[in-house]
């Protein structure tokens, strides 16, 4: 790739037409697979954009989700390919897309030193050849797809009656992902599914063609380096290799977030870095080894091909990206919340880019409104927010759950239900009222009932009304920013935001914002906060609760031997000593407070003949020795 940064998937909707609007820049971003009933929505919008022709895909069709996640696919490549044609067919020397590629790209690039070079020369056949030259080698940005692996909804046919595994909402859209036209890589995202990276082995794309080449590649989105040698591991028995690890900050981030045990990223880089060689030669093996068991022509290199390791979340300074690219030896970062706030990137309406634009650090927050039960990163004040309470009040509490993707709760039913849904919510509430708690108790229960939100609608619905698809002013919509948004405040264009990246642009955040090292360790205190609020003296959470200490720890010493060195520009190395000392206060008081806890049930725990039996047992000790 040409660039160091690529945009990463953002909700079901804001990067879900990103391709179409940047990618003949040069510009790799990734969209989301979760809905394939908005993807064709959006479909038919750019097919009459375009003039292509448009058939819809029947939400009747048994194997309708595949084929609309497949032709949304391939409409995205038709026009990433038309866009990039017709920016080569540019003159150079003007103000264009063909210049704004050059342009854009990050200054010690081979191709943009070679650009430099030929608005360097005189006019004449030199300079014509080194043209040509140069519109051949332009290449779109990667249109990347990912999997949600934990949305993974068992499907049911028009009788109720259950469907195959192979119809599952994440094997279908596997499927959609491996017929299209697409040259460019899966991204799984949270956690592992077994069966669904078994699934892969049905399609050729995912194996070396004749040729050598892999037109559909793995990436894998990682939190740790050990999950990322299992999954490695597991998928080159299957002569599957993964061409990137993407490692991601496990709270400072944006959508669902996914806590580590303590260890902060740069802890978790460090290890990278010293161990990626396990990542190339151990697997080697394993996938030539499964090309030969199926009798098939290995065409790929001799020596291990070296995965990329990019990371991402919560990077907002130049200095920042360069420290990651640099001391840790990344390949490339993942910029996400900061482009919400470019509309040439992104999908979102205008009421929503205000939220955004106005946002403070008090309006961020993890919250608990996801239907997977999982941390939700959320933005205060979102029109899905009043939506959802206006139902409550109104005593119909809960999503009408068109859709169904995050159907996952069989407490009232056979089959799924979601816990944002009205069905799910009306049948806890009951239970939850007849229970015989106190006034108090039985209102935090109910609350956390009805605080689950319709995700796979809300989400979605920013891009139907930014593209007008839907006129409505009355659909709710919610976005899922890190908290790296409160330091960006008002809508930036694409070359801002690009050459920021880079560091060749005025500052575009205030100088007193963290180090998003710092920021990481602030979250995750936080989240050790409330952890300690729910610990109730077990004996294995008091463990769990030890060792998120001790990682936190070690992590915080990295941190202060990183804050001693010499900071690039724009790298407020400096916050990061001090928050360290005060958040390692916090943390002794958090630990302290736990401890005295585990020691007073100990202590309950004891039989009222304690003293009495433990008097006896030092005397019958004293008489053996």
């Amino acid at each position: 790739m040409s660039h160091k940064f690529h945009i990463p998937v953002m909700g079901i909707a804001f990067t879900l037409d990103t391709p179409i609007r940047i990618a003949h820049l040069g510009i790799s971003s990734v969209i989301s697979l979760v809905d394939d009933l908005l993807m064709e929505k959006v479909r038919k919008h750019y097919c009459g954009l375009y003039g292509f022709a448009y058939e819809k895909i029947s939400e009747k069709n048994p194997a309708g989700r595949a084929k609309r996640v497949t032709a949304y696919l391939n409409m995205v490549d038709d026009i990433v390919q038309i866009n990039m044609e017709r920016t080569k067919r540019e003159p150079f020397f003007q103000k264009n897309d063909k210049c704004k590629y050059f342009e854009l790209l990050p200054s010690d690039s081979l191709l943009k030193q070679d650009y430099i070079k030929l608005n360097e020369m005189p006019s004449g056949e030199a300079r014509d050849r080194l043209a040509a030259e140069l519109t051949e080698r332009m290449q779109p940005g990667a249109i990347d797809v990912n999997i949600m692996v934990k949305i993974d909804r068992k499907r049911y046919d028009k009788n109720g009656d259950p469907l195959s595994d192979d119809e599952s909402d994440a094997r279908t859209a596997l499927k959609g992902f491996a017929e299209s036209t697409l040259q460019s890589g899966l991204v799984f995202s949270a956690g592992i599914n077994k069966g669904l990276f078994r699934y892969m082995t049905n399609f050729k794309g995912f194996y070396r063609n004749s040729a050598g080449d892999l037109q559909k590649r793995i990436i894998l989105k990682v939190s740790d380096f050990r999950s990322s040698v299992i999954q490695g591991k597991f998928l080159a028995q299957m002569g599957l290799e993964v061409a990137e690890y993407r490692i991601e900050s496990g709270l400072n981030c944006g959508g669902h977030a996914f806590p580590s045990n303590g260890t902060l990223l740069p802890w978790i880089l460090r290890e990278f870095k010293a161990n990626r060689h396990k990542l190339v030669s151990g697997f080697h093996k394993l996938v030539i080894a499964y090309y030969e068991k199926k009798g098939w022509d290995y065409r790929g290199p001799a020596e291990a091909p070296k995965p990329l390791i990019t990371v991402q979340g919560g990077i907002g300074a130049h200095g920042e990206a360069k420290r990651l690219l640099e001391d840790f030896g990344m390949d490339r970062t993942g910029w996400g919340t900061p482009f919400l706030l470019v509309p040439e990137a992104v999908c979102v309406d205008s009421e929503m880019s205000h939220l955004l634009k106005a946002s403070k650090q008090e309006d961020l927050f993890l919250s608990n409104v996801s239907p997977l039960s999982v941390p939700f990163n959320l933005v205060r004040n979102t029109t899905s927010e009043k939506w959802t309470l206006d139902r409550v009040e109104a005593g119909n509490a809960g999503s009408p759950c068109p859709k169904k993707f995050l159907s996952s709760n069989t407490e009232f039913s056979e089959k799924p239900i979601c816990l944002a849904a009205h069905v799910y919510q009306s049948k806890k509430l009951d239970q939850v009222q007849k229970r015989p708690e106190l006034v108090e108790k039985k209102q935090q229960l109910k609350s956390a009932v009805v605080e689950k939100v319709c995700l796979c609608e809300h989400l979605g619905n920013s891009a139907l009304i930014n593209l007008g698809i839907s006129t409505s002013k009355k659909l709710p919509t919610i976005v899922c920013p890190g908290p790296n948004l409160a330091w960006f405040d008002r809508t930036y264009t694409l070359r801002e935001m690009v050459d920021y990246i880079y560091g060749r642009g005025p500052c575009l955040v205030s100088a007193d914002r963290p180090h998003m090292f710092a920021m990481e360790l602030v979250m995750y205190v936080d989240y050790f906060e409330k952890l300690a609020k729910q610990f109730t003296g077990e004996a294995k959470s008091f463990k769990n609760l030890q060792d998120f200490v001790a990682n936190l720890e070690k992590s915080m010493d990295f941190c202060l031997e990183i804050s001693a060195q010499t900071p690039y520009a724009d790298e407020n190395l400096a916050s990061i000593a001090p928050c360290v000392v005060k958040q390692r206060h916090r943390l002794n008081d958090i630990w302290e407070s736990i401890e005295r806890q585990q020691q007073e049930k100990v202590a309950d725990d004891l039989p009222d003949n304690f003293q009495e039996v433990d008097a006896r047992a030092t005397k019958i000790i004293g008489r053996m020795t």
